[in-house]
């Protein structure tokens, strides 16, 4: 009886576990998504998301156990006391020109008294940033649409941009409870020319050299979309096989869209080998038509001659046919390009554009960079031209890269605007609604929210002869070690007196015949 005791209260406990397990459901979530978009210059862009969300305040509680998130990252969040964080890597420059509007855009800002913003301009990305990126997954590369993430194919691209999103997101209106969101993306550019062969033919094969065989078993969703918008008319030119089972309509970026929906979760989908390759074929061959330019796009040059002066130009294109809107304009300079803010001229049409906003902090050498932030109104159908000049700074020996003569990069100029829309959005339910939807911020129906970057700009700096040092240094070395060597030589080198020997060469080789006889020599 004693012994059944334990055993029963045992039992007890365990069906009070399972009972436990059964009444919460898991606090965390997990959605992936891959958006599959063919571009006006006949290129293809696909991009990944992997959102995890937990229902749980990380700076507040007290956490052990992690199932889904990953515990580097709350561990981050709960030691730091970490509001938001927003990390990328990008190799390639997205050409909105001929591409459109970017996919990704990068998050607003925060309180400036918290918020911490940098750019390494020239950062080469490699798998040493995609392995850890991918582990931080549940599925890892295992399972899901993350086995579509082969290194070799992803930095053959045209444009490669890694990802990771940490923020807050309110559970109600008054947000007195919060959940952390992990939001991972990747973006792609694949040049269909060069992988398909000079066709504009694509398959997930031939982009990844993967197919997709089961959803990752941890997911809540898992689907792919792919936009048929420009095929889906009447006079279609293009065939998108297999068939799609739903297709999904609305507004984004300011133009209705059409996507087909491969809902992965759903059995019919996969077909009996286990394995969904998206093709896209074009049954007859498309236009050479120029691609429509987007209503917000920007080009950034630096110009001027000789190593001490030059200028920093950045040209804001307004294509809209009637419509005048707003754009935020923020430059971070290095300290070595030295400004000249009494130079800074905004044109328009030729005239005189002033903005309405400016806030210009100054560098400090080897401390802070230049910091200069515009508010500057784009007329209709016009083109922008900000400038200003600099002077090249002289920088000590020690500060120059192994490859001075290659140059220094000069980061991007970000661009931020309510851009007007083509067609009125409509309020839709984040949570129902697919993840891209949540990147394009709607403030009202008539706009939506851009964020776009320019080219990172190369400018070379005075650079002094580095041979010079090295040609010193071998004549300072040769001339201490002859002379040197040779004092140091006569002051140690002990001298003898030696005698003449005798006898001679007769007497030398008798010598060696006595030898040779076994005689003792003379």
């Amino acid at each position: 009886m004693a012994a059944a005791l334990p055993l029963a209260v045992l039992v007890l406990l365990l069906l009070g576990l399972v009972g436990r397990g059964h009444a919460e459901p898991p606090r965390d979530t997990l959605r992936e998504e891959l958006v599959i978009t063919p571009l006006p210059s006949g290129d293809v862009a696909a991009t990944f998301q992997f959102r995890t969300r937990w229902d749980s305040d990380l700076q507040r509680e007290e956490v052990s156990h992690y199932r889904l998130f990953p515990k580097a990252l709350g561990q981050l969040i709960s030691k730091y006391s970490l509001r938001e964080l927003h990390l990328s890597f990008t190799q390639g420059f997205w050409r909105t020109r001929y591409w459109g509007p970017p996919f990704l855009q990068a998050p607003s800002g925060t309180d400036h008294s918290f918020l911490r913003y940098a750019v390494l301009p020239r950062e080469v990305v490699c798998t040493e940033n995609l392995t850890p990126w991918k582990k931080l997954l549940p599925c890892s590369s295992k399972a899901g649409l993350s086995v579509l993430l082969k290194a070799d194919r992803l930095f053959h691209t045209s444009y490669h941009s890694q990802a990771v999103h940490i923020r807050p997101v309110c559970r109600n209106a008054r947000c007195t409870s919060i959940s952390w969101e992990l939001r991972q993306t990747l973006s792609v550019v694949y040049d269909a020319f060069v992988t398909a062969q000079g066709k504009k033919d694509w398959s997930l094969f031939r982009m990844f050299s993967r197919t997709l065989t089961e959803p990752c078993p941890l997911a809540s969703e898992s689907r792919v979309y792919v936009d048929i918008t420009s095929y889906s008319q009447d006079n279609e030119t293009l065939e998108v096989n297999p068939p799609p089972t739903t297709t999904y309509q609305d507004v984004t970026l300011g133009t209705r869209k059409t996507y087909a929906v491969y809902d992965l979760l759903d059995t019919a989908v996969i077909n009996n080998s286990r394995n969904l390759n998206l093709q896209l074929k074009w049954k007859s061959p498309p236009e050479n038509e120029a691609p429509p330019a987007p209503f917000l796009h920007a080009q950034r040059y630096v110009s001027g001659y000789g190593l001490q002066n030059g200028e920093l130009s950045t040209l804001l294109y307004n294509t809209h046919p009637y419509r005048a809107f707003p754009v935020l304009l923020l430059d971070t300079v290095p300290w070595y390009l030295r400004l000249y803010v009494h130079t800074l001229t905004i044109t328009s049409k030729g005239k005189e554009n002033k903005p309405s906003y400016v806030h210009y902090q100054p560098a400090q050498d080897r401390l802070q960079p230049h910091l200069l932030e515009m508010l500057i109104q784009l007329p209709a159908n016009s083109a922008t031209k900000v400038s200003i000049q600099f002077e090249r700074a002289l920088l000590k020996w020690t500060e120059y890269t192994p490859d001075p003569n290659h140059g220094f990069y000069v980061s991007p100029s970000v661009l931020s605007a309510l851009v007007p829309s083509v067609v009125a959005a409509k309020p839709v339910d984040w949570e129902e609604s697919p993840l891209f939807k949540s990147l394009y911020p709607v403030s009202d129906s008539s706009s939506y929210f851009v964020r776009l970057y320019t080219e990172p700009l190369l400018v070379n700096l005075p650079t002094p002869d580095f041979s010079m040092p090295y040609n010193v240094i071998c004549l300072t070395c040769t001339v201490v070690a002859v002379c040197y060597g040779s004092f140091y030589n006569l002051l140690t080198r002990t001298f003898h007196i030696e005698e003449p020997s005798t006898g001679g060469l007769a007497k030398r080789l008798a010598n060696l015949i006595r030898r040779a006889r076994g005689v003792p020599p003379l």
